[in-house]
């Protein structure tokens, strides 16, 4: 027999009842039944009960044993006792009555249980992130993860797409988020930078003529971590085309998240065919640019009901006169709620930094749709009717108004519609919604620095191209850039890359750039488009993200192996740490550290 197991911990069925078994692995529960105890023993691959009863002769080395102690029991399998099944279980019809135990691995007390879902602080979860990787539910998520990379791997092979390896020490970029630099020891004064991503080497990649290009790549940015994005480094299923325009970059892209969530999903359905939703409009019907399209609720604009000479109600008047809008939030079924649901909405509102959400409760009286709350005496009964009638409410909802200027607005009405959504549980949990949302502004207005600068990826291709650039108002120009969603959360952006030195020279003028910003902090890819570069474009959607949602996790912690805090430390291993002045010297580093206060 093998020196440690010759089975895993989830193999034995009623098959082998009557046979030797040994298995080995962790102490999950250690249950105390009138002297007979009950040992659940785990290990990767499932759960099996041991019995060891006071005739056995491993009975006195049972009883100290603790849990999490990783040992190796010697029995026979047995039918359990009618009544003690455990269906639940794929080795819920058998137990091990053991007859030696051998301590391979003594376990101290425990700074946190492993049998149970139970929280603990983060703190204690990151430091201990061995144990807490024990744990049932984060286990599977890790073992999820692996599955899905691999299905995600396969899928775009089977598309034609080759896998490639980008550097990881290069050069930093000034743009996005901050890098995280890594000193070079032979070249003093000089530093390397890990990658935001592979962005420029895969645009190069198709510069070099390749054709379909994806990677599962490494990220790295020195950030604020958010729930939807690990702080220090993250994963992206990394993807470049040649020869290609948007609608190819979806044709490619849509089946294999749309397989993927089918595969791993739970038998949720999946989006078939992806929605496109210009920005402009997913801004104003969801108030954001990553809509959870699981929520019915749409948004609609009544600012020109508003303005009506019969509307005597100032208060948004005044804000219209000042280039504001009114936006209309529905709340399907609403009007049965008590007064306290729409003063804490309005509560909510006031939190968010807006004087609050007027609102309109219709009822049905004598036929007639009838509006009664606050500002309804200020809006005649006709105009009630057009608003409702605009908005699609009818008897038993009410209707919310967010009036403002107008990204405020829209701001505050998604907001709404997210917080409405959940108060009034109109969002479907068993459903994966996707969609494209495209034509996003190639410019907007930095107010800060009173200009035009760019709104997102500068390295876009405008629709319009050149004749765009130079005939239209900047920030009337669209770019060929394009996010996908799930259920509200941005999975990636991509573009179709700007790959003429003509346009991309016009398109960095117009934001106040000259060549010489281009050939500076960009030459590498500026200096190949100059050689014959193919039009290409690519995405990349985040595998945390992806996993995540396929968990029915909310924070990206659940979902990856060995994440940082919230303060971007790894408290497992101590990074960031204090190097040794050896080190710093070999780097011609000498450190200027903040007085502490």
């Amino acid at each position: 027999m093998h020196r440690y197991r010759s089975h895993s911990c989830g193999a034995l069925r009623p098959t082998d009842a009557g046979n030797n078994a040994r298995l080995s692995g962790w102490c999950n529960r250690i249950r105390d039944h009138g002297g007979v105890l009950f040992v659940d023993l785990r290990d990767h691959y499932g759960l099996t009960q041991c019995v060891v009863d006071p005739d056995s002769p491993a009975f006195r080395e049972a009883e100290l044993l603790r849990s999490e102690t990783v040992v190796r029991m010697d029995g026979q399998v047995r039918l359990r006792p009618a009544g003690t099944e455990n269906a639940e279980m794929p080795t819920g019809l058998i137990e091990l009555y053991v007859t030696d135990i051998e301590v391979l691995g003594p376990a101290s007390e425990l700074p946190m249980p492993v049998a149970t879902d139970q929280e603990y602080p983060e703190e204690t979860r990151l430091k201990y992130r061995f144990l807490d990787l024990r744990r049932e539910r984060l286990h599977k998520n890790i073992m999820l993860r692996g599955q899905v990379i691999d299905s995600l791997r396969a899928r775009m092979k089977a598309q034609g797409f080759f896998e490639f390896q980008t550097p990881i020490l290069t050069a930093s970029s000034p743009e996005g988020a901050r890098d995280y630099i890594v000193p070079s020891r032979i070249h003093p004064g000089k530093f390397y930078a890990l990658p935001q991503a592979p962005q420029q080497f895969k645009q190069l990649i198709m510069t070099a003529g390749f054709d379909r290009y994806f990677q599962i790549a490494p990220c790295f940015r020195d950030e604020d971590a958010r729930a939807d994005r690990s702080p220090g480094e993250f994963y992206q299923l990394d993807i470049e085309m040649s020869f290609v325009t948007q609608e190819d970059v979806f044709e490619a892209v849509e089946p294999v998240l749309r397989g993927v969530f089918e595969e791993f999903g739970g038998g949720k359905p999946v989006t078939q065919k992806f929605p496109m939703i210009p920005y402009r409009e997913s801004m104003l019907k969801y108030g954001v640019d990553k809509p959870d399209l699981r929520n019915p609720i749409v948004i609609v604009d009544v600012t020109q009901e508003f303005e009506l000479p019969d509307v005597s109600f100032k208060a948004f008047k005044n804000v219209i006169a000042s280039g504001g809008v009114v936006r209309a939030i529905p709340a399907p079924g609403a009007g049965a709620q008590p007064r306290s649901f729409f003063d804490k909405l309005n509560d909510w509102a006031r939190g968010e930094g807006a004087a609050g959400l007027g609102y309109i409760i219709f009822d049905e009286v004598d036929g007639t749709l009838t509006g009664r709350g606050p500002i309804a005496k200020f809006i005649p009964a006709d105009i009630q009717a057009m608003i409702a009638q605009k908005a699609g409410i009818k008897a038993g909802d009410a209707l919310f108004f967010a009036c403002d200027q107008e990204g405020k607005a829209a701001k505050l009405a998604g907001a709404a519609r997210i917080k409405l959504g959940h108060e009034l549980k109109l969002i479907d949990p068993n459903v994966f919604a996707f969609c494209w949302v495209v034509d996003f502004p190639m410019y907007e207005f930095n107010e800060d620095d009173k200009k035009i600068d760019f709104s997102h990826n500068p390295f876009s291709m405008p629709q319009g191209g050149l004749e765009a650039l130079r005939t239209k108002d900047p920030l009337d120009i669209l770019a060929y850039q394009y996010d996908i969603v799930c259920n509200g959360i941005e999975l990636s952006s991509g573009a179709i890359r700007n790959h003429r030195p003509d346009i991309m020279r016009e398109a960095f003028a117009i934001a106040g750039y000259g060549e010489e910003v281009l050939e500076e902090r960009f030459g590498g890819l500026y200096r190949a488009f100059r050689y014959g570069a193919p039009p290409h474009g690519g995405i990349a959607p985040g595998v945390d993200r992806i996993v995540m949602l396929l968990a029915g996790e909310e924070n990206l912690r659940e979902v990856v192996l060995f994440p940082m805090n919230q303060r971007a430390e790894d408290l497992l291993m101590g990074a960031p740490s204090i190097v040794s002045a050896k080190q710093l010297r070999e780097t011609h580093i000498r450190l200027n550290l903040p007085e502490k206060k």
